[in-house]
């Protein structure tokens, strides 16, 4: 047999290999291709779904300011600024935010007077005192802008602190109004911890550190002493109305007391100006029947947040006692 029939069958063979490796190759080479596609694909999926994203939360945040700018007309406005719940740090009724929208009414020139509609029962008195501060501020800074209340359900203790600071106030019939007084809550534990035989362990420097701690008895001295804090509290709550309402203010036994009233009762009493609506009030007493709110939104992002922090202490300090203007 000849070399070259020993060769043919070996070439071939050789071209059947190459040939099987060739088409492996091929398929790796495919199957790279399409994962690269399909992860390009995710990949411009994702980032379209950020941005969506974050276009929604700059719509959101800018929406306010869209809203008043295509509103305006050249004609004036009336500012409403809501509060509503109760008034604490951390909670959508706190002072930073009340003030920053009182303050954003005031700089706008269409502004022709500012509407508080307020639906609260109260809450912090330092917050209180700041927004009440920051309204008689803004009322000597700029005297002839109108600056009037509108109470719906109720506007009781802190919340009244705030608004005698306004011009007018105006209420519905039906609205509770009032509790001018300061209260300081808690709890006492003593007897149950020992009926379920807790002991209680408790270690300070000072004195008075654990004052009025719920989980010890309760001492007569240290009784006197927060009830002296609370009248400190109560004459500054009864000193801000004074200021706030003047002559206009009937004042017996009664006003500063914690009652609570109705708007009917309220009007005789001269705690309140007269029954109105925002609409009433922004056409025929402020004279701009368009009315913009400029209520700060608290940001998506930290409601998503959930302040998880305040969140915390204050569930730790409702086991206390916790100082409010209700």
């Amino acid at each position: 047999m000849s070399e070259n029939q020993w060769d043919e069958p070996h070439s071939q063979d050789k071209d059947k290999n190459s040939g099987w490796e060739r088409e492996a190759i091929e398929k790796l080479a495919f199957a790279a291709v399409t994962e690269q596609r399909r992860a390009r694909r995710w990949g411009i999926f994702f980032k379209s779904l950020m941005f969506v994203y974050l276009a929604a939360i700059l719509g959101i945040g800018m929406y306010p300011s869209f809203k008043k700018s295509i509103s305006d007309d050249g004609e004036g406005h009336t500012a409403i600024i809501n509060i509503s719940g109760v008034i604490a740090e951390g909670k959508e009724a706190n002072a930073d935010a009340i003030i920053k929208s009182l303050r954003n009414a005031v700089k706008d020139e269409e502004t022709k007077g500012i509407i508080l509609h307020v639906n609260s029962p109260g809450g912090s008195p330092v917050q209180s005192s700041y927004i009440y501060n920051e309204i008689r501020k803004i009322k000597a800074e700029h005297p002839d802008l109108p600056i009037h209340a509108v109470a719906s359900d109720i506007c009781a203790s802190g919340c009244y602190f705030i608004v005698s600071a306004v011009d007018n106030i105006y209420v519905n019939p039906s609205t509770l109004i009032g509790s001018i007084g300061v209260i300081l809550e808690g709890f006492g534990f003593v007897d149950t911890m020992k009926k379920l035989g807790v002991e209680r362990r408790l270690v300070t420097a000072g004195a008075h550190k654990a004052l009025m701690d719920p989980f010890s008895p309760e001492k007569s001295g240290e009784r006197k002493y927060m009830q002296e804090v609370l009248a400190q509290v109560h004459q500054q709550f009864i000193t801000a109305v004074k200021e706030g309402r003047g002559d206009r203010l009937q004042i017996d036994e009664d006003t500063f007391s914690g009652l609570i009233w109705t708007g009917e009762q309220g009007e005789k009493f001269g705690l309140v100006d007269g029954f109105g609506s925002d609409d009433g009030v922004a056409t025929d007493i402020i004279g701009a029947k368009k009315r913009v709110n400029f209520t700060v939104q608290e940001r998506l992002i930290d409601r998503l947040a959930g302040k998880m922090g305040a969140t915390f202490a204050q569930s730790i300090n409702s086991m206390g006692q916790k100082l409010m203007l209700q």
